[in-house]
Order: structure tokens, then sequence, then C-alpha cells
């Protein structure tokens, strides 16, 4: 599957040094005519990423060919992770796209910050299946 990604988007707590919390996101859109107003809304998340406590760092990505967007995001710990889910913009943007496709995620700890490593780990989960867990969305 041909990904595109963003570059990395620090958070306050970059440098952080491990145990560190990996969430891995993928939205599949129903219509590919969703895939821009989706990528725009991350964007737009993606711009208040530095105000957010105990946010390490993000990637988005996309694979246009699957209607597939999602994100590659790292933090301190849980506690932060659902603080970001609850946070109000991303609520919003998750009750404006949730019936016009499937999200999944998950999660995994990792002992390191080598960005390359958590890369290559979350590169090597995609597609996420049906079986993989969604208990972090809103």
């Amino acid at each position: 599957m041909d990904i595109l990604r963003s570059r990395w988007t620090a958070g306050p707590a970059a440098g952080s040094p491990g145990p560190l919390l990996v969430s891995l996101t993928e939205f599949t859109a129903d219509r590919a005519l969703d895939l821009p107003g989706i990528a725009r809304a991350g964007l737009r998340l993606r711009r208040g990423w530095p105000g957010l406590d105990g946010a390490v760092g993000l990637w988005l990505w996309s694979a246009p060919g699957r209607r597939a967007v999602g994100s590659v995001s790292v933090w301190t710990d849980e506690a932060s992770l659902r603080a970001f889910v609850a946070w109000r913009p991303h609520i919003e943007i998750m009750r404006h796209y949730r019936r016009r496709g499937h999200t999944r995620a998950t999660t995994w700890m990792t002992e390191t910050s080598d960005l390359p490593d958590i890369w290559h780990t979350a590169r090597l989960k995609l597609p996420l299946t049906a079986s993989e867990p969604a208990s972090l969305a809103p």
C-alpha cells in the first residue's frame, strides 16, 4: 500500500524518554469525495498540537488508493491520549465524519523515542484489520 506521510509535528513533550504510548488511527472513507475534507480536518487538528499536554508528536498519513487517512501519534501516557480524544475540536470532527466511513485504532507501548523505529512499527501494522480495537475513538 502506497502511503503519503506528513512531516513530524513535535508536541510540547517532544524529547520525552520512554516508555511512550503510540496511537495508530485509520479512517477509511466510504466515498473518495470526502477525503479532501477529512485531510483538511486533520491538518486543523495538527495546528493545535503544540498546546496538547503529553503530546510528543505525530505524523498524518494517507493512502489515497484505499480512501484511507490517519495518524501516528506519540504520547507520554494514556491519560494524555484520552484528553486528546475528549478535546472538543477532535470530538466535532469525529461527529462530522463518523458515518462517512470506518475508524480503526490501536495503541502500543514503546521503550524508545526513536522516530524511524516508531514509524516502521506503525507502517507494518497498516492496514489495520477489523479485529483491531477502536476503544479510544469517541
